[in-house]
């Protein structure tokens, strides 16, 4: 996936805190609506104070009507944060597992499937809480403040100017604790998703651990995570608990002030600070109850600002997810268009100037020329680490090629239509991953057009009708438990034999290695009676294999000798 694309939406999140959503905006109207609530029960004070007692009735029903309205659209505003919030992170989400998905199996920097899922599933939700709560903080902070010490200071600018002195020491401290918060969080989250990707590669491995005697030791270092992620949890919380400490210690100083000054101005002691002479009861009331909702806002802020870190931390693990994955060739073009006069019989495949380069690691020097017929068999022969089974992959596709082109027919492999080619082609890995399943299920991978014939006919080509015949419906474990080396060889042969009758390429990675004799020139006869009358290149190492091609090409070093 474009790094640019998932740049300009995981954004998002940071450019709208810029302007308030309807959420926001209801929930500072709920805030504001303190400050008739306040004058009311003030005056009412006053009222009862000076024998008017029978009179606040109608001040206690605005009162009750001013608190259900400030309830609902508190209530409504949370709401509607919360569906924004989550409708962005499904969005983000979303983009991420497309960025994942559509990246290259063959890519050796891919993020383990464990700490993927840990970061996509579990630390994406705390971005939830940062955009829902965070934001909602941020604006009240912006503008409740304001607007209580503007109505503080039409009755007393002595404790308007108290409440501006002890409000930015707030927000400065908080910023020195919260750089620290975020790098805790950062580093919190880092560790939670290694923790997860070692938890699940022990447990698919867990058999072999077994095996190995080596299940204490694997015990032995998870608990070692989990001890690092503890004591990085309990830094994150120290950290966040010395926010509120600041905040609880400044908002306290600044009412007590505000608290002294009233008390001493009603007693006499101060006479000024005021523009229409001494406070009465209820206007000293009045100031008293909106210092506390002065510094509300902050308080919430400081509530809510280790959502903030944990939240962008988040964003940022998400960020690098995506991009750091390497784009598979044509994964994201919406609609494939079909290549011209598009034939499944054997294709003629040609590379022009093109460098082999894996992911991560520097191009070759020298570029590859290569002209294969159709219907010939070649081999790229070399020893392991050569280089060939990049430039297999490259030529299917599963692997960019940055400089120079792979053609298959004429028409070069490029992101408008290498899906399209990719359908004139069938690939068998080194590797063939074994899905928990059946075997048929696994050859079909659940392909609505393979049929259970189509499965039958490609098991007994590939030689699994024996296996097929004692299990049946019976289930193989996830990434082959169940299976011998060679029977999955076979399995990932049955899969090239379902793909075949619709391709006119086969590209087929070290199909003989780590196998017997007898086995390899089993899956050898059965993967040359596979490739009659279409084009096969195998990247192999085995002479053997090489011998019975009808041309060998030599990579030495990313080198092709052709």
């Amino acid at each position: 996936m474009e790094s640019t694309d998932f740049d300009q939406t995981a954004s998002k999140p940071r450019a709208q805190r810029r302007r308030p959503d309807r959420g926001t905006a209801w929930s500072v109207v709920a805030s504001l609506l303190w400050l008739p609530q306040a004058a009311l029960l003030a005056t009412a004070v006053q009222w009862m104070a000076t024998g008017r007692a029978a009179e606040v009735g109608g001040l206690a029903l605005g009162l009750l009507v001013l608190g259900a309205a400030k309830a609902w659209c508190e209530g409504h505003g949370m709401r509607l944060s919360f569906e924004a919030a989550r409708a962005q992170v499904d969005t983000l989400r979303a983009q991420v597992v497309q960025a994942l998905a559509s990246s290259s199996p063959l890519d050796t920097r891919r993020v383990p499937s464990g700490q993927a899922a840990s970061a996509v599933a579990e630390q994406a939700e705390a971005i939830v809480p940062w955009l829902s709560r965070y934001q909602t903080a941020m604006w009240r902070t912006r503008v409740l403040p304001l607007v209580i010490a503007a109505v503080v200071a039409w009755q007393s600018w002595v404790a308007a100017l108290i409440l501006v002195v002890a409000a930015p020491l707030i927000p400065l401290f908080m910023a020195i604790v919260g750089w620290r918060a975020q790098v805790a969080s950062q580093e919190q989250m880092v560790q939670l998703g290694q923790m997860n990707g070692f938890l699940l590669d022990r447990l698919r491995g867990l058999t072999t651990l077994r095996a190995l005697g080596a299940v204490d030791a694997t015990a032995r270092r998870l608990r070692a995570h989990a001890e690092s992620l503890r004591q990085r949890t309990l830094r994150v919380l120290r950290i966040a608990f010395l926010s509120s400490a600041v905040l609880e210690l400044f908002s306290a100083l600044g009412v007590a002030m505000v608290a002294v000054y009233v008390g001493f101005h009603l007693l006499g002691y101060l006479e000024f600070g005021t523009w229409h002479g001494r406070l009465n009861l209820g206007q000293a009331l009045f100031v008293l109850l909106l210092a506390p909702s002065f510094f509300e806002p902050l308080r919430e802020l400081a509530a809510v600002w280790h959502d903030r870190a944990a939240g962008e931390a988040a964003v940022q693990t998400l960020q690098d997810m995506a991009r750091e994955a390497q784009p598979l060739p044509g994964a994201l073009a919406a609609h494939a268009p079909q290549v011209p006069g598009a034939r499944q019989d054997a294709a003629r495949v040609t590379l022009h100037n093109v460098h082999i380069q894996a992911p991560g690691v520097a191009a070759s020097a020298a570029p590859v020329h290569l002209d294969i017929q159709p219907g010939e068999h070649v081999a790229l022969w070399g020893a392991s680490g050569s280089g060939k089974s990049v430039l297999l992959a490259q030529i299917a596709g599963l692997l960019p090629t940055h400089q120079g082109q792979v053609r298959v027919d004429g028409v070069p492999i490029e992101d408008c239509n290498a899906a399209t080619l990719r359908q004139r082609m069938a690939w068998m890995g080194q590797h063939p991953h074994v899905f928990a399943g059946s075997a048929a299920r696994n050859i079909r991978l659940d392909r609505p057009d393979v049929a259970e014939a189509d499965v039958a006919t490609a098991m007994q080509a590939a030689g699994l009708g024996a296996v097929l015949q004692a299990r049946p419906i019976s289930s193989l474990g996830e990434g082959g438990q169940g299976l011998s080396g060679g029977e999955a060889v076979r399995l990932a042969l049955a899969r090239l034999a379902v793909a075949a009758p619709q391709a006119g390429v086969l590209l087929v990675d070290e199909p003989t290695a780590h196998l017997d004799p007898m086995t390899a020139s089993q899956v050898m006869q059965a993967l040359l009676q596979l490739a009659q009358g279409r084009t096969l290149i195998v990247a192999t190492h085995d002479p053997v294999l090489a011998a019975r091609m009808d041309r060998v090409v030599p990579v030495q070093g990313a080198e092709v000798l052709a």
